[in-house]
C-alpha cells in the first residue's frame, strides 16, 4: 500500500473475466469496462472485452512490475483491470492489493478454474488439494500425492499435462486418472480423460487445468504426513538426521506457519524439507559447505516438492551475513566452529528458538556451555535398533544425541 494514500472511493475495477467473454459478465462490470477511461489487462483479456473498450488500452508489461506501477500512476482516473477469473485465487488481485489501498479496489470476480473443472467434475472443492503449477515448478504437487486423493493443478501452458503425466509415472503414480479440462467456460472447452502413464500426445489448449485421482503403485514415493519420514526416502550419504532424532527435533523447533528457519550444516537437507512439509507458508535456508552435499539438499528439495528451499552454499558463519533474521535455527553441523553460536544467537529474532544436535564430545561442550549460561532444555536422546547377533536379535545402540533448545526473549 502507498505511504500517506488517503481513503477515496474506488477509482479502480478488477473484472474477473472467463472464456466466455462479455457473455459471463455482469451488468456492473460491464458498465465500468464500458466508462473506463484507462483498461490494463492481457492481451487474451483485452481481446475479450474489446467490443466495450472505450478508453485507452494498455496490455501487460514484462517484466509485470512495470504494468504494477502504470496501474498505481492512473490514480485519479477510472481504471478497469481484467484478470482471469478470480482476482484474488493466484490472481493479479493479491498483487496490487499490497500496492493500493483495498478501500480504492472493487472487484467483481468471476468464477476460478479451480471452481469450473469442480462442476465439470462433479468434485466437491472443500475436498480437493489445489496448487498452481504456473510458472512454477511440477515438483510442488509432491506432498498432495497421497492415495485417493483428488487434485486440481493449473498448469503454465499446452505442454503443461505432459510434463505432469511425465512426473505421475516416474513417481509410481501411472495408474492414476489424469483428466486435463481445456478452455473451460469458452468455446474451445474440451475434457480429456486417461491414465496418466497413457496420456495421448496431442496438443493441449495453453488455458487448462490438471484434475488427478490419485492411484498409487507397489513403487509410489508417497511423502507421509508425519514428520520424521523414513531416511530411505532422502538421498544422503550418511550425513543425516535419523528418522527418530529428526521426528523429536522437528517438535522441538516447533514449526509456525510462515516462519523462516536456518537449518546450519545441512548435510542432507532433511531438516529443512521436513520443516517446509509442515506447511506451504513455510520457509527454510540450508546452510552447506561441503559442494556434493549442497547440490544433493537442492535434490530432496525437488524430491519433496518444496523446491523453495534456498540452499546456501558456503562455510557458516561466514556466510550468515546478510540472510534475513530467522524465526528459527538448527544446528546439525559446525556448531563447534568458532563464532558460529555467537552469530546465530545474533542473529535470532525476539522469540526465535535454536536447537542444537550434538554427537561429537567437542559440540557437546559447547550446548553445555551454553545451557550453563542462558539456560533452556538439555536433553539425550538415545535409540537402539533390533539387530541380528549370531542367529538370534539383539539391540543395536545408535550414537546418542544430546540436543540443546533455547528461546530467545521478546
Amino acid at each position: 500500500m502507498d505511504e500517506g494514500s488517503a481513503a477515496v472511493p474506488p477509482w479502480l475495477t478488477i473484472v474477473g473475466i472467463g472464456e466466455d467473454g462479455l457473455a459471463g459478465l455482469g451488468d456492473e462490470a460491464k458498465r465500468r469496462i464500458a466508462s473506463a477511461e484507462i483498461v490494463f489487462g492481457g492481451a487474451r483479456h483485452l481481446l475479450l472485452a474489446e467490443p466495450l473498450i472505450a478508453g485507452e488500452r494498455h496490455a501487460w508489461l514484462s517484466p509485470f512490475e512495470r504494468s504494477v506501477a502504470a496501474v498505481i500512476a492512473a490514480r485519479g482516473r477510472t481504471a478497469v483491470v481484467l484478470a482471469s477469473g478470480d482476482p484474488f485465487l493466484h490472481g493479479v488481485g493479491a498483487t496490487l492489493s499490497r500496492r493500493i489501498d483495498p478501500s480504492e479496489i472493487l472487484t467483481l470476480p468471476a468464477p476460478s478454474a479451480f471452481s469450473l473443472a469442480a462442476s465439470r467434475l462433479g468434485w466437491q472443492l472443500q475436498e480437493v488439494a489445489t496448487v498452481s503449477l504456473h510458472g512454477r515448478p511440477d515438483d510442488l504437487i509432491r506432498p498432495n500425492l497421497q492415495p485417493g486423493a483428488r487434485i486440481l493443478a493449473l498448469t503454465s501452458d499446452g505442454a503443461g499435462p505432459a510434463a505432469l503425466s511425465a512426473l505421475l509415472t516416474r513417481t509410481g503414480f501411472g495408474g492414476s486418472a489424469l483428466i486435463v479440462l481445456e478452455a473451460l467456460g469458452g468455446p474451445q472447452e474440451r475434457i480429456t480423460r486417461a491414465r496418466a502413464d497413457t496420456l495421448p500426445p496431442i496438443a493441449f489448449h495453453a488455458l487448462n487445468l490438471c484434475a488427478v485421482e490419485v492411484a498409487a503403485g507397489a513403487d509410489a514415493r508417497v511423502l507421509p504426513l508425519a514428520s520424521g519420514r523414513d531416511d530411505g526416502l532422502f538421498e544422503h550419504d550418511g550425513q543425516i538426521t535419523k528418522r527418530e532424532v529428526r521426528a523429536v527435533t522437528l517438535s522441538t523447533l516447533a514449526p509456525r506457519r510462515g516462519e523462516l528457519l536456518w537449518d546450519i550444516g545441512a548435510g542432507s537437507g532433511s531438516i529443512a524439507v521436513e520443516w517446509l512439509l509442515a506447511d506451504p507458508a513455510m520457509r527454510a535456508v540450508a546452510v552447506e559447505q561441503a559442494p556434493e552435499r549442497a547440490a544433493r539438499i537442492a535434490r530432496n528439495a525437488s524430491a519433496f516438492g518444496v523446491p523453495g528451499l534456498v540452499v546456501v552454499e558456503g562455510r557458516a558463519p561466514d556466510v550468515l551475513a546478510g540472510l534475513e533474521a530467522p524465526d528459527a535455527v538448527f544446528i546439525g553441523g559446525g556448531g563447534s566452529v568458532p563464532g558460529v553460536m555467537s552469530a546465530i544467537l545474533a542473529a535470532l529474532k525476539p522469540g526465535g528458538r535454536v536447537v542444537a544436535n550434538a554427537v561429537t564430545v567437542e559440540m557437546e561442550a559447547v550446548l553445555l556451555d551454553h545451557h550453563a549460561r542462558l539456560g533452556g532444555s538439555l536433553i539425550r536422546i538415545d535409540i537402539a535398533r533390533a539387530a541380528p547377533v549370531g542367529g538370534m536379535t539383539g539391540w543395536r545402540p545408535a550414537m546418542p544425541v544430546t540436543q540443546w533448545s533455547w528461546t530467545r526473549g521478546l
